[in-house]
């Protein structure tokens, strides 16, 4: 009688199987492997959320202060980091100050960050002749401040709300602000009136109004990365690195 074939395949000469022992040990390596992706990226979250965010510079309102491409560092623990998905904060080290640059949603905008300098808080009486600002009747000192078109002082449709917050003595109906001549103006409590350095530049509170600092999403620390975008050379990210602004503290 013929002997009976054995099922299945015998494996070639040479060829060996995993041991259990093994097969168990590549399994707890890509469990822990797991384990530490999803512990960094709840420590990411934790980190982005509540103390600090990253920000690029893509126009030129704070030149020369912040120059397009900048890489920004943003501390959200100074004025308190928002809880998500509210406007509810957690106490921050300090409220705003006046200079503070600071990054936050405008109203006319509310899904982009922009970033403008603190320049008025409540109660502060605001305007511009000139060009010069004044804050409570005297010139502000301004030494980070530029105009880098300063004949073109024109009428806006958007300033128009100014009318609602004249200081006494100024008549509405007469009243007509331009870019650089405006004012003066009376800043509610618990409202912040913010500007860009670049001040012929710069789409700020002269035209959107005052800004309510629970929509702060924190102030700027430092340039972490510069490059100039304007560059000939190949991939200027690369090339083209403005060192000095690396590590540049702003104020």
């Amino acid at each position: 009688m013929a002997k009976s074939q054995a099922k299945g395949k015998r494996p070639p000469l040479g060829a060996r199987r995993p041991s259990q022992k093994q097969e168990s040990g590549i399994a707890r390596w890509a469990t822990e492997w797991v384990k530490s992706i999803v512990v960094a990226v709840i420590i990411f979250l934790v980190i982005r959320t509540l103390l600090v965010q990253t920000f690029t510079i893509t126009s030129g309102s704070m030149i020369p202060t912040l120059l397009v491409d900048d890489w920004l560092m943003i501390s959200k623990v100074t004025y308190g980091p928002k809880l998500p998905f509210s406007d509810r904060h957690l106490p921050g080290l300090r409220g705003p100050r006046l200079g503070d640059v600071v990054v936050f949603r405008p109203p006319h905008e509310p899904d982009l960050d922009v970033v403008k300098r603190i320049v008025g808080m409540g109660g502060d009486t605001l305007a511009m002749k000139g060009g010069q600002l004044y804050r409570n009747g005297k010139p502000a000192v301004e030494p980070y401040v530029v105009h880098t078109d300063p004949g073109n002082d024109a009428t806006h449709p958007w300033m128009v709300w100014q009318k609602r917050y004249l200081a006494p003595g100024v008549d509405p109906a007469t009243y007509q602000p331009t870019r650089d001549n405006w004012g003066p103006i009376v800043v509610p409590p618990g409202r912040l009136f913010v500007m860009g350095d670049n001040r012929d530049d710069s789409l700020d509170s002269r035209f959107w109004g005052f800004l309510d600092p629970k929509k702060l999403e924190g102030n700027v620390l430092f340039i972490y990365y510069s490059f100039d975008p304007d560059s000939p050379r190949p991939l200027p990210a690369l090339a083209a690195i403005r060192w000095g602004r690396i590590g540049k503290v702003i104020r």
